[in-house]
């Protein structure tokens, strides 16, 4: 059976903005209707955000349990875990999605990219140290990340309304039908484990990237929920786009007027 474990709110979103943030790969593959993908995306946040005062609630409520206890436990872990070690793990769980980017890549038609998840699982796991180590990013193989939602995306499904989900964090229909496709039907590394070992892991993958996403906290500024949204919003956009983002939600009516020259 799959195992499941939910995620923060704030450590999704600032996940997101941190790859987007940090320069993520452009492919080459053109989406199959670009025109359909995200058209919302700089829509005004009425047309975008629908649900906002429930989006809020939920917002408040995931942000309390990271404040009260995903937060500490990751700072107490970046206190105690060395560098070296840190990176090791944040490699492996990294490598352990590279067979959801092969699946999603040839749903998608986009053979360069399953080449290129293949070839990053098969020299991280055997020169890597089981993926410890990334040596497909030394070898001029950087991650494609892609997933369902992406897939769904790419196929001309819309996103659907913006929604805060209660401890898995910013989402829409398309995106949670994707995430729930990624984790329970589709082939992963996650099936060879056993119980309890994959609860541990689980655990230790979640704390090990809201430690990592420590540092990113500084990028928020302004009304935090309007902040996570907008960085969800794009972030996403350009994934599905493969880096050619039409629509700027940070150009849109909100009160926050953010560019990605402020980071």
């Amino acid at each position: 059976m799959r195992q499941f474990f939910f995620r923060p709110s704030l450590c999704g979103a600032l996940f997101a903005l941190f790859l987007f943030a940090g320069g993520a790969t452009a492919q080459t593959v053109q989406p199959a209707n670009p025109d359909m993908a995200d058209q919302k995306v700089g829509a005004p946040a009425s047309e975008v955000d629908p649900y906002e005062n429930w989006n809020r609630k939920v917002y408040r409520f995931n942000e309390t349990i990271d404040n009260w206890f995903l937060r500490p436990v990751a700072k107490g872990y970046r206190t105690i875990m060395p560098g070296f070690a840190d990176r090791g793990v944040t490699n492996f769980f990294n490598n352990l999605t590279e067979l959801r980017n092969f699946a999603n890549s040839i749903f998608q038609l986009k053979g360069e990219s399953a080449v290129v998840a293949a070839g990053r699982f098969t020299y991280n796991t055997v020169f890597g140290l089981g993926g410890f180590i990334d040596v497909a990013t030394m070898f001029e193989l950087p991650e494609r990340p892609e997933d369902f939602g992406q897939t769904l995306g790419y196929w001309g499904m819309e996103s659907g309304p913006y929604l805060m989900l209660p401890l898995l964090g910013p989402s829409n229909p398309r995106d949670f039908g994707g995430f729930a496709t990624d984790m329970l039907v589709l082939p992963s590394a996650w099936d060879l484990a056993e119980s309890p070992d994959v609860y541990y892991a689980r655990a230790l993958q979640v704390v090990d990237k809201r430690a990592d996403l420590i540092p990113a906290e500084a990028f928020m500024s302004g009304d935090n929920y309007t902040f996570v949204r907008n960085a969800y919003l794009q972030r996403r956009a350009y994934l599905i786009n493969d880096g050619r983002t039409v629509n700027d939600p940070f150009a849109s009516d909100d009160d926050e007027d953010l560019m990605l020259e402020d980071f």
